[in-house]
Parts: C-alpha cells; structure tokens; sequence
C-alpha cells in the first residue's frame, strides 16, 4: 500500500510540473493594434490646380450707360497654389491663408458683317488669381473648407475689322480688381499629399478700354464662376505635418 501512495504521488508531481511547463511555453498575446493616424492639417504646402470657367454677367458701359448682360465667356485655366494651414491643438477647425494663379483662355467673341466688312470682338481673360483666407472643418482625413477675399484679372480686349483686301486689328489689355468666395474638399490621401476639388465666384469689377478711340472710353466688367481641382504637397515647416500617430 505504501509503495502504491509513493506511486501515485510521483504521478501526481510529475503531471503538475509538465501542466507548469506547459503554462510557462503558452504563446504570448496577440499584438496591440497600431495606433490610430492624428491627420493635423498645421503648415506650408504648394501645389497646381486647373479648372474651367464660364461667366454670369459681362457689362460694357458706355458714357454712363450699362448694356451688360448674360456673358458667353468660357474656356480653362491651369496654374499653381501656396498657402498656410494653422490647426489648433485640440481643435477640428483650421484657419489659412493661400494665394493662387493661372494662366487662362476664357474667352467669347461676337462678329457682325455689313457691307462687305467684318467686324469681330473679342474678350478674353488670359490669367487670373487670387488671395483668400480659408476657414474649414477637419475630420479624418478630409477638410471641408470656405473662403473668400481679393481676385484679379487680366483680360483682353481685341477688335478685328476684315475686308476683301485688307484686315485691321487693335488690341488692349487691362488688369481687372475685385473679390470672390467659394469653397471646396480637401483629402489627405498620402503622408504628404491631399487632393482637392473647389468652386468659387468672382467679381473682377470694371476697367476702362479704349479712351484713345472714345471720349472716356468704355469700361468692361465681368463676374466669372470657376470649377477647379488640385493636388497640394504638405511640408512639416511650420507645424507637426498632414498626419502623426497617437500613441
């Protein structure tokens, strides 16, 4: 019987000291997932942008009187973009500030024939630009945004008269000043990179054509509406940069 208990014991130490060793090669547990992205929209970034614009109204007046209407203008435009992103700690708005230009053809042309002659107006603005501040809502990776302040202009004026034997043309081009807002969506699609699509309307206000040809000339205006999309770089100048982990 003694010998039998010795037994059983041994038995019983031996499989309490394989179970201990069994809990001490378990395998470990399974990693923590990585930490959630922080996108922080803070710094400098430039970029290129394009679009197409079309115009609501242009305006020609004449010694005081208005024969604006419904404009035909139209055309693309392709140029760059700088700007500033300042995010507070903390908070899902970011305020900035960015200027943008481009080299454009948005332009219309009327034409009229008498007589044997044609006569051809034609309006284009060749570039344009602006300064705005920015105001938007951060979450995630994607910004809504709203701005607005000064836009400008520079378009040309070009009268052709073309005859059988002969084709007479003058041009003059002016710089157009005046104010636009509008906004857009911004997406973080990269560490650097975001990508964006915006509206905006602008009033370029009026200049003065021709006064070499009338008494006082002619003022021109034009109010445009403009689709445009973008691809900025973000630079960690200034700021954490587009995206830090939380930890």
């Amino acid at each position: 019987m003694r010998k039998f208990f010795l037994t059983t014991s041994a038995l019983v130490a031996m499989a309490a000291s394989a179970t201990a060793a069994d809990l001490r090669r378990a395998p470990p547990p399974p990693p923590a997932p990585p930490p959630a992205p922080v996108y922080n929209w803070n710094g400098f970034y430039l970029g290129i942008m394009g679009g197409y614009g079309w115009s609501d109204r242009v305006g020609v007046s004449v010694a005081g009187f208005d024969f604006g209407g419904s404009g035909d203008l139209k055309g693309g435009f392709v140029g760059g973009t700088i700007g500033y992103n300042y995010q507070p700690v903390g908070s899902q708005f970011v305020l900035g500030i960015e200027v943008d230009a481009a080299w454009a053809d948005i332009k219309a042309s009327r034409s009229a024939a008498a007589l044997g002659v044609v006569a051809t107006l034609e309006d284009r603005i060749d570039a344009l630009g602006s300064v705005t501040g920015r105001l938007g809502y951060a979450w995630g990776p994607a910004l809504l945004y709203f701005k607005g302040g000064y836009a400008w202009a520079d378009n040309k004026v070009t009268a052709t008269l073309a005859a059988p034997a002969v084709v007479l043309s003058a041009s003059e081009s002016n710089f157009h000043s005046g104010w636009t807002i509008g906004g857009g969506v911004e997406y973080l699609f990269a560490r650097n990179w975001s990508g964006k699509i915006e509206y905006m309307y602008a009033d370029y206000g009026s200049a003065t054509f021709g006064e070499g040809l009338i008494a006082g000339g002619f003022g021109v205006s034009a109010t445009v509406h403009t689709i445009k999309g973008g691809i900025n770089y973000h630079f960690d100048w200034g700021g954490a940069g587009p995206v830090v982990a939380r930890y």
